[in-house]
């Protein structure tokens, strides 16, 4: 049911990679528009020059491959994870999620952090959300926020913890919202660093909204009518797109890496928060994978079970919230208190959407901080 796992891609893969780099047709550009009209064709270059000249995927194959790794059949689903055992006494065990356009390259470096900290080890389950990275693709629609909670909640039973905390961003934070919906007795804090803009809390009809949380309301309408029609895409015609995506390793590279611009705390300079091997080392993960369309097709399956709350649905469970400066538009904290049981609450100084590969550290200490006020 659970079996060790080891990448090794075949060399042939990673030369018709490069084949299709070199290969690669240029759009054309207008003079100086640098990120303006979506990805920088400039910086594109760079990175494909890197690509061919510097990258190799056999160096994060070996870092990979030094944590230890399995794949377990959770009710016919092909779940990949990285599981690390803290050697302290009394580590916590959890389960961490990634997002899009993220994976679970993006926790490597938090693991230290975490599983040798002295106040509060852990013992990290780290798992590809399936459709991504190296765990099996749905064959059939549903999978969703719920859909995956289920199986994360199978999967540390299989693991011997009846017990486990829980943490996530983007459709990460949206999984773990919904272990701790369904199965709080198991759940020992909730640790979140986004909760989607679908979030609406339970209210009463004709119950009024206040003023913030309407501005709160209309900032996000103005940034997905900027910034949201790659979502807007992925939930309608993900595999319109996909054909592009999963046949050209370029497009596939501008679509991802616009996001990690946009999204990171970065001060006008991507590579203030990642290096071309961690841009790259992700890309190459969807590619090799050939998981972009089942990466964004989730987020079909996601638009139709929205996280609106009904009356029960109110999180018991203690919560804690790390809110990062440069994070996508993310609800006001008494907003999110409507719905959520919120004990800690940290506005960090610095960090975007991606905090595990951008601020490890920072994150790892608030999560940290937060389940050692649960002891």
């Amino acid at each position: 049911m659970i079996e060790k796992f080891k990448v090794n891609i075949p060399q042939s893969e990673l030369d018709d990679l490069n084949d299709r780099i070199k290969k690669v047709r240029w759009p054309d550009e207008i003079k100086n528009s640098d990120w303006k009209y979506g990805t920088s064709l400039s910086y594109i270059k760079e990175l494909a020059d890197y690509w061919l000249e510097e990258f190799d995927w056999r160096i994060i194959e070996k870092e990979i491959n030094s944590f230890p790794n399995f794949i377990a059949d959770v009710d016919g689903n092909q779940i990949h994870f990285l599981h690390i055992k803290s050697n302290k006494k009394n580590a916590i065990p959890i389960i961490i999620t990634h997002g899009w356009p993220g994976s679970f390259l993006e926790m490597l470096k938090i693991i230290p952090h975490l599983t040798e900290s002295e106040e509060s080890p852990f013992d990290l389950v780290v798992p590809s959300i399936i459709g991504f990275g190296f765990s099996k693709k749905p064959t059939e629609n549903g999978s969703d926020y719920g859909y995956n909670a289920e199986l994360w909640h199978k999967l540390m039973l299989k693991l011997g913890y009846n017990k486990y905390g829980v943490q996530g961003g983007d459709i990460g934070a949206g999984i773990s919202i919904k272990i701790a919906q369904k199965y709080p007795k198991s759940i020992i804090g909730l640790h979140l660093n986004y909760i989607s803009d679908s979030y609406k809390p339970y209210s009463e009809e004709n119950e009024n909204i206040e003023t913030h949380i309407v501005k709160f309301q209309k900032a996000t309408q103005m940034w997905n009518e900027r910034e949201g029609a790659y979502a807007s895409l992925h939930s309608t015609k993900p595999l319109s797109l996909a054909y592009g995506l999963n046949d050209s390793p370029i497009g596939l590279c501008g679509w991802i890496i616009e996001k990690f611009n946009a999204w990171s705390d970065n001060n006008g300079d991507i590579e203030n928060s990642f290096t071309k091997q961690e841009l790259l080392a992700n890309v190459t993960l969807y590619w090799l994978t050939q998981t972009i369309h089942s990466s964004i097709r989730m987020y079909h399956e996601i638009s139709n079970s929205p996280l609106k709350f009904k009356k029960d649905d109110f999180i018991k469970t203690p919560v804690g919230f790390a809110k990062f400066p440069k994070e996508i538009p993310t609800p006001p904290r008494d907003y999110i208190e409507k719905g959520f049981n919120v004990v800690h609450w940290t506005e960090m100084s610095k960090g975007g959407h991606f905090p595990a590969l951008e601020q490890p550290k920072l994150l790892a200490d608030d999560m940290i901080r937060f389940f050692e006020k649960l002891k």
